[in-house]
């Protein structure tokens, strides 16, 4: 990054056009907007007039953000409800706004049918009651339930049908 050249400074007009020129590629929170808009900004003050009108326009609001994101990334990647907050907190999104949108798309959706398709898909062609009967293979799927953003108590249910072992994952946590 260091050998990048800085960017033309963009008058109020210009950065409007390169907000909408980057929001057409993919949606973005009000913090991580404001960032990218301030790096190319004249001034604070057209950094300040564009989210202004973004937000007027409704495209900076965290909370319709939230929702797209977290409805994405349940329907196209089978994640949880963790993971999907946590990376909503990582793109600078309030945790409250983060929170209400992980709960409503989350609503009505059955954990454990969404962990039994995340296995699957993991595990695609494999027999889940040989391949967990291995310490180890049930350790890594254990770890991936986690990373993918599912409760402890719910990935160890879970791994319970396919092995009995799953009882001595509980309490266990990486450090």
């Amino acid at each position: 990054m260091g050998n990048q050249r800085p960017h033309k400074r963009l008058e109020r007009e210009a950065l409007w056009e390169y907000a909408l020129r980057i929001l057409a590629r993919r949606s973005y929170s009000a913090r991580e907007l404001r960032t990218k808009i301030a790096q190319r900004a004249a001034s604070a003050a057209d950094t300040a007039t564009v989210m202004a009108r973004l937000r007027e326009y409704g495209l900076a609001d965290d909370q319709q953000f939230s929702e797209a994101y977290a409805s994405s990334r349940l329907q196209n990647a089978g994640f949880g409800k963790l993971r999907i907050l946590s990376e909503l907190r990582a793109k600078s999104v309030a945790a409250a706004v983060a929170e209400k949108a992980v709960q409503k798309t989350f609503a009505g959706v059955d954990e454990n049918e969404l962990i039994e398709r995340f296995l699957q898909r993991k595990y695609r062609g494999k027999n889940l009651n040989e391949l967990l009967k291995e310490p180890k293979n049930l350790m890594s799927a254990y770890r991936k339930l986690r990373l993918a953003g599912f409760s402890s108590s719910a990935a160890i249910a879970a791994l319970k049908r396919f092995s009995k072992m799953a009882d001595e994952l509980e309490g266990w946590e990486e450090g």
